[in-house]
């Protein structure tokens, strides 16, 4: 019998991991933002990714 996963269910897993260098100026950057708006680095990114998607043709 197969056990089930533990976490909360969700409609849009995170299955993609990725990782990231940043320069000095792209961390204060993504810190300061994150502070801003009180939410975490990894929020922070996907948000930034999200507004990519919006340049695209």
């Amino acid at each position: 019998m197969t056990e089930k996963k533990i976490g909360r269910p969700t409609d849009n897993p995170k299955t993609e991991k990725i990782t990231v260098r940043l320069d000095e100026e792209a961390n204060i950057t993504l810190d300061r933002y994150c502070k801003q708006e009180n939410v975490s680095r990894v929020e922070g990114i996907r948000r930034g990714v999200k507004k990519l998607k919006q340049d695209l043709k």
